[in-house]
């Protein structure tokens, strides 16, 4: 990771680091520079405490984890994300967030140097974290999780909801919208404005969960855009909520 940075600068190109690439949608056209797939994938075990790289499948942590009777992750089964994905939009489900039980994070700038920061040193928000103003690369985190023999039923409950809730069978960026301030869900708002099944070239809003765009198997990035726009525009005229996206817009020459 680090040659690859140094490279990157030292020709002048920007760079992008993806883990599973959820909640990205690139441009029809692709990504002009240098896109890095993050395969830093160990995982550590000292009792509480994990330290785990960065491109470690979330999802499995929550399940591992949950295993050994460990509480904090368990909603991290299911999300298709790696570790360092996560904690970069300090991803959640059922009440919880990636940064509740982080303790630290070791991360590369884009000039080569490195720091561990605290969990202190740190801002976190609804899908939001320092990171997202850095430049650079999450390497690897550490958590601190607690004791608790409901962990692996809490876990099991979590993704037998998920799978019946959400469309893990279809092709998608994740959730499109963040939730708003007021309570009700983005997937509740769109629902009732009856944009389940509405559809923009092989773009598609899930039947099973409205917060999801599906490819209906020949969806362009423009396909799904005009799709984000038409939702946006008929829930704001209906409710006057405006809904602001949550996955990433990945253009041509986008720059971490």
């Amino acid at each position: 990771m680090e040659e690859a940075l140094r490279v990157a600068k030292e020709v002048e190109i920007p760079f992008l680091i993806l883990g599973k690439g959820s909640n990205c949608l690139f441009d029809n056209h692709g990504f002009d520079g240098l896109a890095i797939l993050n395969k830093i994938d160990f995982c550590e075990f000292d009792k509480n405490q994990i330290y785990v790289g960065s491109g470690y499948n979330f999802s499995l942590l929550g399940v591992q984890t949950a295993r050994k009777h460990l509480s904090g992750l368990e909603f991290a089964s299911g999300i298709p994300a790696t570790v360092g994905g996560a904690i970069f939009m300090n991803a959640g489900a059922n009440g919880c967030e990636t940064f509740t039980c982080l303790e630290s994070v070791l991360y590369l700038h884009a000039d080569g140097s490195k720091k561990e920061y605290k969990k202190e040193e740190l801002s976190f928000g609804y899908r939001s974290s320092s990171f997202q103003k850095m430049q650079g690369v999450i390497l690897a985190a550490k958590f601190l999780l607690q004791t608790n023999d409901q962990a692996r039923a809490s876990q099991l409950k979590i993704i037998d909801y998920r799978m019946k809730t959400q469309p893990y069978k279809e092709k998608s960026a994740g959730c499109i919208f963040r939730n708003p301030k007021d309570g009700i869900s983005a997937g509740a708002l769109i629902d009732q404005c009856g944009l389940k099944g509405r559809s923009i070239g092989g773009a598609k809003v899930s039947e099973m969960h409205a917060n999801f765009i599906v490819n209906t198997g020949f969806a362009s990035s423009s396909d799904v855009k005009e799709l984000i726009a038409a939702i946006q525009k008929t829930v704001f005229e209906r409710t006057g909520v405006h809904l602001e996206t949550e996955i990433r817009f990945m253009d041509r020459s986008d720059e971490k």
